[in-house]
């Protein structure tokens, strides 16, 4: 659970610490501007923007039921991010599965990616798909 916080922490006190730095040399102006820069970092690179996890097996449950997909994904991956982010408000209606909160959803990854766990990971009616474009995401949402 920790290593998820760590980058959007380590982003944080950095970047308060370098605005700090800049405000004691006179230039308060900059030191806003980097540490809301920080800020913002820190926020797209937690959980926080992505849709709430769910185990394997409940988001593989609720895909059979709709239809959509599953999408495997870990904090800080920068393609994970940027799927979440070309989906826009479709992205709530897959099923996410972080990998390091869910050892089953890890192990699906493997087995999709013949042992590594490459993310994200979008299973489609049984198929898994490794980075797939995100257009071709928001086609099977819906």
């Amino acid at each position: 659970m920790m290593r998820v916080w760590a980058l959007p922490v380590l982003m944080l006190v950095s970047g308060s610490l370098l605005a700090v730095s800049l405000a004691v040399r006179g230039s308060g102006g900059g030191a806003v501007v980097l540490w809301l820069g920080c800020w913002l970092m820190a926020w797209v690179y937690s959980p926080l923007v992505f849709p709430k996890s769910l185990g394997a097996e409940e988001a593989r449950r609720r895909s059979a039921l709709d239809g959509w997909p599953v999408v495997y994904w870990r904090p800080g991956c920068k393609y994970c991010l940027r799927l979440r982010l070309l989906l826009g408000r479709g992205a709530r209606r897959a099923h996410w599965v972080d990998i390091w909160r869910d050892p089953a959803g890890a192990a699906v990854v493997r087995a999709a990616n013949g042992g590594d766990e490459t993310v994200p990971t979008v299973v489609v009616a049984g198929q898994p798909h490794v980075n797939p474009d995100p257009a071709w995401v928001r086609a099977r949402l819906g």
